[in-house]
């Protein structure tokens, strides 16, 4: 039979492997089963061919950096598909019998991927394409899968996937959107900038050639509306199969004949049109504003408008707004269920809602989310205090603050959210949003493709020159958080309320870090560092009035941090000058008084820094992608081991778990590593972000690991149980250490 060969010599290989080979694969597989992928939350998709839903199993997917997320809507239970070329999904599609999902990719020489989805492993992949894959589908009958480039690329494949073949191909002339198969496979529908084409595939039954044939395409009759932006296209179903609908950007429905030729159209009153999704008896389109429109397909006759979504600027203790000054994230993609009757939505805020739409006449929310629009670039644990629960937050809260002007609370225990915010609606991820601009055009994804008659951003604010939050910190009692803008801005605001008591303009340039002394320092005060090469001293219990500032660095300052040492306070700060310094708190009649005691330079960047819970040694992430320990109290290098697996890149982040057993990193190259803090032996690795990771954070339970990136995503890493036992065996050996005068560290 075929493929016995194959099969044979494995087998020869595998009997002559040597057993130092089999103990490395063992080895490697044990280590990638160290963490899971729990849950993400965040969206990337920019376009209607970045959602997909399932009739057979209810699960809704969409992509999430390099991870495909399938959302079951009904219980909010997430499983992901990580792709293991580490490029991003750009397109997604299941196949009719939902065993199936198609995924596309954008980067160098990006790959059609097949994915059986409930193994959720790869059976299959096509690269055909050059430089990015802008929609898939699969035909209904699931012989084919029809693949389109980008803008760039602008390619059609027809790929049997089954045989791994291609077996027809074309060239188009315009940018791409969309695409959709007729019910009987005949042929498929592609639309975009003045271009909507028909393919046809009936050749393909007769002819016998082994290389992929032209494909065959007849463009649509546009007559008068031969100048719009065909955004989003539906084959017809049932008893108006024959039919093809199609919306324009600037708000168009149509309907294309069998002989393809524009038959009618209508208006759908709305200022952008951007995606659509059809049944037999229902077509709904989106657009601006949070619309979705119903109409007929027997004669594009309206049914009905749905509800909108969340106004901006919503704190999430509401879906529906009344108010006529309300504003509300455009409908980028929707995706009809026809066996449930849900329409699931994503709206160009990164948010997701999903409708019940039975009863057309009473539209019910079934599931919401919103998510951060823009590259997150903190986060921060809430603290372990005992009166947390009285402001509505506990150890198991985590904040994040964004390029898009919030600062966001997370919840990760689902059981326990009910009993904390009962009242939050919106998201049943999400505590609460604090909005530190009143501009909300900044909650929207700016860099989501606007079509020919796209608005521009509300005051003429872009991607570039918004502000953004750049770091955050939470005081060790809980009760305020700090945050520094790129503007140079420094906010505090009061947890309990949730109200701003605090903003100072307190550099000329972004703030980089923020740092609250420990309790065990006796004093209780905030450090801000920034790119302006100043470090300020603030006192947070006058006021935050300032103590002191601090010139050494000539460069900017990435990282600061405090420890109680040999019953001193200590500060050490260091920065892309290669400057490490350490610094010793002095009590003069002006109050605390930081003077430097040491003094270090080394030949590369340094952009990260950690100080272990025993406050002995600070881990520092530097640019040769090394992690170099210093001991605090003499400022001398201790070691330094690796802290990436890549040869490429730099560290750009260090974080150690409240134990002190174990360092985590993040590299240039998307991926995060976690070693054995005080070996430095590699314990295992894990990827899926689309971009850098600015963030990452241990769970004060030691079960979890968070990570933020700028692809706008906030992944929560699952730990493997003896991770969290070694971390809890030495936080109780530290607690015992603790009641004996002298505390006992391993030794490096």
């Amino acid at each position: 039979m075929p493929g016995d060969g194959f099969t044979i010599s494995s087998r020869i290989r595998k009997m002559l492997r040597s057993p130092s080979d089999r103990h490395r694969k063992d080895k490697m597989e044990s280590l990638s089963s160290k963490v899971t992928l729990e849950k993400v939350l965040g969206i990337t998709a920019s376009g209607s061919s970045g959602l997909t839903c399932d009739p057979r199993s209810g699960l809704v997917a969409y992509p999430a950096g390099c991870v495909v997320v399938l959302l079951n809507p009904r219980n909010n239970r997430q499983q992901h598909i990580i792709n293991t070329s580490r490029k991003t999904i750009t397109a997604l599609c299941f196949s009719p019998d939902g065993r199936y999902l198609v995924t596309g990719e954008s980067g160098h020489l990006p790959a059609v991927r097949l994915w059986d989805v409930a193994e959720r492993k790869q059976v299959a992949a096509l690269q055909k394409h050059k430089y990015g894959v802008a929609c898939v589908s699969f035909c209904p009958r699931s012989k084919y899968i029809v693949s389109v480039g980008n803008q760039h690329d602008m390619m059609v494949n027809v790929w049997a996937w089954k045989k791994d073949v291609v077996v027809a191909a074309n060239k188009v002339s315009s940018n791409v959107t969309s695409v959709s198969f007729s019910e009987d496979s005949s042929y498929f529908v592609t639309v975009g900038n003045r271009h909507v084409k028909f393919w046809y595939l009936d050749h393909l039954k007769t002819t016998k050639a082994t290389a992929p044939v032209p494909l065959l395409g007849r463009s649509g009759l546009l007559l008068e509306l031969r100048n719009n932006f065909f955004c989003d296209v539906a084959c017809g179903r049932g008893p108006k199969s024959g039919s093809t609908f199609c919306i324009t950007s600037s708000g168009l429905l149509c309907e294309f004949n069998a002989k393809r030729t524009l038959d009618k159209w209508v208006e759908l009153q709305m200022g952008v049109a951007r995606s659509l999704s059809l049944s037999e008896d229902m077509i709904f389109c989106g657009g601006a504003d949070g619309t979705v429109r119903v109409f007929s397909p027997i004669d594009l006759h309206f049914i009905s408008t749905l509800p909108r979504p969340h106004p901006l600027g919503s704190d999430g203790s509401h879906l529906f707004s009344t108010s006529m000054a309300a504003r509300y994230p455009d409908s980028i993609a929707v995706s009809y269920d026809p066996v449930s009757r849900w329409l699931s939505c994503v709206y160009n805020d990164h948010s997701v809602c999903v409708w019940d739409v039975t009863d057309i006449s009473r539209v019910m929310n079934v599931h919401a989310a919103l998510f951060h629009a823009a590259c997150v670039w903190d986060l921060q644990m809430f603290p372990e205090v005992s009166g947390g629960l009285d402001v509505g937050l506990s150890s198991g809260v985590f904040l994040s603050c964004s390029a898009d002007n919030t600062i966001r609370l997370w919840w990760m225990e689902d059981q326990m959210q009910t009993h904390i915010h009962a009242q939050k609606v919106l998201s049943s991820d999400l505590l609460n949003i604090i909005y530190v601009d009143a501009n909300r055009a900044s909650l929207l994804d700016q860099e989501s493709p606007t079509y020919v008659s796209a608005e521009k951003p509300v005051g003429g604010q872009t991607a570039e020159n918004r502000t953004g939050i750049r770091t955050i910190c939470v005081s060790p009692d809980g009760k305020h958080l700090a945050s520094g803008d790129r503007n140079g801005m420094l906010r505090v605001h009061d947890l309990s309320s949730m109200e701003e008591i605090l903003k100072v303009e307190a550099h000329n340039a972004e703030i980089l870090c923020l740092e609250y002394t420990k309790p065990e320092t006796g004093l209780k005060l905030l450090a801000t560092a920034s790119r302006d090469r100043l470090i300020h001293v603030l006192d947070a219990e006058d006021d935050y009035s300032l103590v002191q500032t601090l010139d050494e660095h000539s460069s900017s300052i990435t990282a600061i941090r405090f420890a109680a040492n040999d019953s001193k306070v200590r500060m050490i700060s260091c920065g892309a000058d290669k400057s490490i310094y350490f610094r010793t708190a002095h009590k003069t009649d002006r109050g605390t008084d930081f003077r430097r005691c040491h003094h270090a330079v080394r030949k590369t960047t340094l952009y990260d820094m950690g100080v272990d819970p025993t406050c002995k040694y600070a881990a520092v992430g530097c640019q040769d992608r090394s992690i170099r320990i210093f001991n605090i109290s003499s400022g001398k290098q201790k070691k330094v081991y690796k802290g990436s697996l890549s040869e490429d890149g730099s560290l750009l982040r260090v974080q150690i778990d409240p134990s002190g057993q174990y360092v985590a990193t993040s590299c240039s190259d998307k991926n995060i590593s976690i070693f054995d803090f005080y070996t430095g032996e590699f314990v295992t690795t894990m990827f899926g972000h689309s971009e850098i990771i600015t963030g990452m954070k241990f769970t004060n339970d030691c079960k979890r690991l968070i990570s933020v990136s700028g692809d706008g995503c906030i992944f929560i890493w699952r730990l493997a149980p003896e991770l969290t036992i070694n971390m809890r065996e030495r936080l109780c050996q530290l607690r015992r250490n603790s009641n004996t005068p002298r505390c006992k560290t391993p030794t490096l």
